[in-house]
């Protein structure tokens, strides 16, 4: 009973916000304001309301709710753990029967062999020069002129 009482009570709000809508000529809205200030009234009658109202308060309701979420949870869990360790054991197997079958299963291997490039042709490594001590200079230099 106070449930339908709410809910009047917030469609009459809502009608009588969409009448202040109306009245300052933003039709669009107030016609968007009436139809969500509707639908609690129309909850009401079709008797959503009450059948809300009888299953919140009642203890079979919420065990039967209890159970639909461990359910919910053992599903997901099963789901990870099956993700986790990759399939389960037929499709291991299959995978694992489908490798040995395989007709060069080294050709796609890279090879480690010598390269075609004599070792001359390689360029050699750069000398370290004395710059990074400019750098550093320059840095305190500008450190100095901000004081710091």
């Amino acid at each position: 009973m106070i449930a339908e009482t709410v809910c009047s009570a917030v469609s009459a709000a809502g009608l009588g916000i969409a009448a202040v809508t109306a009245y300052r000529k933003r039709f669009l809205s107030a016609a968007r304001l009436a139809a969500y200030s509707l639908v609690p009234i129309g909850l009401v009658l079709t008797g959503v309301v009450g059948w809300a109202a009888d299953t919140a308060f009642s203890l079979k309701a919420w065990v039967g709710f209890g159970v639909l979420g461990a359910a919910w949870l053992m599903f997901l869990g099963t789901r990870a753990v099956e993700r986790r360790t990759g399939g389960t054991r037929k499709e291991r197997k299959a995978a694992k029967a489908a490798q040995r079958e395989a007709v060069a299963p080294a050709a796609s291997a890279p090879s480690l062999g010598g390269s075609s490039r004599p070792a001359a042709a390689r360029p050699a490594a750069k000398p370290q020069s004395a710059a990074p001590a400019e750098d550093f200079s320059d840095i305190e230099a500008i450190l100095k002129k901000h004081g710091i």
